[in-house]
C-alpha cells in the first residue's frame, strides 16, 4: 500500500511538472508586436513582390500572412514615420516634410516644424500605458532634443539615429549639413562600438532588450527602423557579390523583368503597363566603365537588402527559441519609395566631390559599399527598385507612395495572400490598436486634448470578418513639398509642382493601372472636378500651407552650407 501510494504520488507530481511545462511553454496571452520599417525600399525590391534579391525571410512572413499589394505612405521619410507611430496627418502631428527641406516660410508655423508635436500620441506611448514593453533601435529623425527623442515619446529602451541618415559602418555623418552622426541610447548621446553595421547593430540590440525582460512575461513592441536602404548604400562584399553580373543587363531589362515577375506572383494585375520615367539615361548609350559602375551600385544596394533580410532572420530565429514567435504580430513595410539620389557619377561631377575629397568618402567601383564608401543608386537604378511604378522617392506618383506591406501573425487569419485593398500609413497604428484590443485614445489623453487618430483601423479585415477597409466614397487627402494626391476608392488624382514642375491634375484607376499610364481626367471629368474638390476641402481642413515660389528641396536642404 506505502509503494503504490509513493508512486501514485509520483505520477502525480510527474504530471504536474508536464503540465507545467506546457503553461510555460504556451505563448503570452497577448501577441507581442515587431514593426520593421526599411528605409527607401522599392516597390519590387522584395522577392514576394517580384524581386530578384534574395529577402527569404520576409517571404517567410509573406507565406505565413497577408501581404498588401495598395498600402501607400508619404514620399520621404519623417511625415511618413510619424503618421506611422500617430495614425494622425503628417500636416497634423508636426512633420508635413522633413525638417531639412522645410523652407523658412513654413516654418514660422507651429504645425510645419518638422518634429513630432506634443499634441499626438504616439503607438509606444499607447501600448506602454497598457502594459507592454516598447523598444527602438534605428532610425528616429523626428527630433533630437531631450523632449523630442524616442525615450521622452513612449519608448522604453532605445538606440536612435536622429538624423536622415547616417553611414553604415562608423560613426559619421553621410552628408556636410551635420557636423556629426547624431546617435542616442535610452536618451543620452551614444558612441557605436568599432564593429558596428547598422543592420547587424539593430537586430543584435533588440534581441538585448527583448531578452533582458524575457521573463516577466510582459508582452513587448520592438520597432525596428532600418538605414538600409538609405544613402549611403553599403553592405557587406559578401553580401553584394552574391549579385554579380545580375544587373549587367541594365535597368531597361531589370525594370521589365520585374514586373512580369510581379504580374505572376499576383502583385500587379495582369497586362499593367509602364512608362519610363523621365530622365532615366540610355543604358547603350553609357561606356562600358560607366555601365559596370551603375551595375555595381545596384548589387551593393541588392546586397543591402539581402542583409537586412538575413538580420531579420535572426530576431525571427531569437524569438522562435524563446517560444515567442507564434505569439508575434510582424510588420514589414518600408517609409517611402526607392531613392533616385543623383550625389554620384561613375564619372564624377558630383555637388559633393569636394565634400567627399575632404572627408575621405570613395565613390570609386573598387571600394564600393564597404567601409570608406559613399554609394547611391542614382535616378535611373530607382527606375529598377519601383517598378513597374512611375517615379521614385520625393514624388507624389505610385513610386514614391506604394511600397510593400506584409503582415502576419496572431489576428490574421488569411496566410499567403494577396490584397489589393487600398491602405494608407495613418492605418496601421488604429489596426495595430484594434488587433491588441486596446482602446483608442480618442483625441484625450491623460486629461489633456490631443490630436485624435485618423487612420481607419482594419483588424476586423485581417480577422476576415469585414470586406473592405475603406468605403469608395471616403477622400484622403495627401502633400508634400507642394506635390499633392487624392485617393478615392479605386481612383487617385495627383500633381507634382516643385519635382516635375507641373501645372495640371492627372486622374488615374491605381487599382487596374498602377503604372499611371492612363490619364483619365478627359474621360471623366465629373469624378475629376468631385475629387480635386475633395482635395480643397482636405487641405483647408489640414491648414496645408502653400510653397513659396521657386522652392527647390536641393537648395533648402543645403542652405545651411557644406561643413
Amino acid at each position: 500500500m506505502e509503494l503504490r501510494s509513493k508512486s501514485g504520488l509520483a505520477a502525480v507530481f510527474a504530471a504536474c511538472i508536464v503540465m507545467l511545462s506546457a503553461v510555460q511553454a504556451q505563448p503570452a496571452s497577448r501577441p507581442n508586436i515587431v514593426l520593421i520599417l526599411a528605409d527607401d525600399l522599392g516597390y519590387t525590391d522584395i522577392s514576394p513582390f517580384g524581386g530578384e534579391i534574395s529577402t527569404p525571410n520576409i517571404a517567410r512572413l509573406a507565406a505565413e500572412g497577408l501581404s498588401f499589394t495598395n498600402y501607400h505612405t508619404a514620399a520621404n521619410c519623417a511625415p511618413a514615420r510619424a503618421m506611422l507611430l500617430t495614425g494622425v496627418d503628417s500636416h497634423r502631428n508636426g512633420v508635413p516634410n522633413i525638417p531639412e527641406s522645410i523652407p523658412p516660410e513654413q516654418m514660422e508655423f507651429d504645425h510645419y516644424q518638422g518634429v513630432l508635436g506634443d499634441n499626438v500620441v504616439t503607438l509606444a506611448s499607447l501600448l506602454q500605458e497598457n502594459g507592454y514593453h516598447t523598444y527602438l533601435t534605428g532610425k528616429w529623425h523626428l527630433g533630437h532634443t531631450p523632449e523630442l527623442l524616442p525615450s521622452a515619446r513612449g519608448f522604453e529602451r532605445t538606440i536612435a539615429m536622429a538624423d536622415t541618415g547616417a553611414d553604415n559602418w562608423e560613426q559619421r555623418t553621410y552628408l556636410p549639413i551635420y557636423d556629426q552622426a547624431h546617435w542616442y541610447a535610452d536618451g543620452l548621446e551614444h558612441t557605436l562600438p568599432d564593429d558596428f553595421y547598422s543592420s547587424e547593430y539593430f537586430i543584435d540590440k533588440t534581441i538585448e532588450f527583448i531578452g533582458s525582460n524575457e521573463a516577466d512575461d510582459q508582452p513587448f513592441f520592438a520597432y525596428v527602423p532600418f538605414q538600409a536602404v538609405h544613402i549611403p548604400v553599403q553592405a557587406p562584399k559578401e553580401f553584394s557579390d552574391k549579385y554579380a553580373d545580375v544587373y549587367d543587363e541594365g535597368w531597361t531589362v531589370m525594370r521589365e523583368r520585374r514586373r512580369v515577375a510581379a504580374e505572376e506572383a499576383g502583385v500587379i494585375p495582369e497586362g499593367t503597363q509602364s512608362t519610363v520615367t523621365p530622365g532615366t539615361l540610355e543604358w547603350e548609350g553609357l561606356t562600358e566603365k560607366q555601365r559596370a559602375h551603375h551595375a555595381r551600385r545596384m548589387e551593393v544596394y541588392a546586397g543591402m537588402v539581402d542583409a537586412m533580410d538575413m538580420h531579420i532572420g535572426r530576431l525571427m530565429d531569437y524569438l522562435q527559441s524563446i517560444g515567442e514567435y507564434e505569439n508575434t504580430i510582424f510588420i514589414f513595410t518600408s517609409d517611402n519609395g526607392a531613392a533616385g539620389t543623383p550625389l554620384i557619377s561613375p564619372t564624377g561631377q558630383s555637388v559633393l566631390d569636394q565634400w567627399f575629397n575632404r572627408v575621405g568618402y570613395e565613390t570609386d567601383i573598387d571600394n564600393l559599399g564597404e567601409r570608406g564608401s559613399w554609394v547611391a543608386i542614382g535616378p535611373s537604378n530607382a527606375t529598377i527598385a519601383a517598378s513597374p511604378l512611375a517615379f521614385y522617392k520625393f514624388h507624389a506618383n505610385e513610386g514614391g507612395l506604394r511600397v510593400p506591406l506584409v503582415m502576419s501573425g496572431p489576428g490574421i487569419t488569411q496566410q499567403g495572400e494577396l490584397t489589393d485593398e487600398f491602405v494608407f500609413v495613418t492605418d496601421l497604428a488604429p489596426t495595430i490598436l484594434g488587433l491588441l484590443d486596446i482602446d483608442n485614445h480618442n483625441g484625450n489623453w491623460k486629461g489633456e486634448a490631443m490630436e485624435p487618430i485618423v487612420g481607419s483601423d482594419f483588424s476586423e479585415y485581417l480577422h476576415g470578418s469585414a470586406q473592405q477597409i475603406h468605403i469608395a466614397s471616403e477622400p484622403i487627402g495627401y502633400e508634400l513639398g507642394g506635390s499633392s494626391a487624392l485617393f478615392k476608392g479605386d481612383y487617385k488624382i495627383v500633381i507634382n509642382r516643385f519635382e516635375q514642375n507641373e501645372t495640371e491634375w492627372h486622374l488615374y484607376n491605381i487599382k487596374v493601372d498602377p503604372g499611371e499610364v492612363n490619364d483619365l481626367r478627359a474621360e471623366q471629368p465629373q469624378l475629376f472636378e468631385e475629387m480635386l474638390a475633395d482635395y480643397e476641402v482636405w487641405a483647408q481642413a489640414n491648414d496645408v500651407l502653400p510653397m513659396p515660389e521657386g522652392y527647390n528641396r536641393g537648395r533648402a536642404i543645403f542652405r545651411g552650407g557644406f561643413n
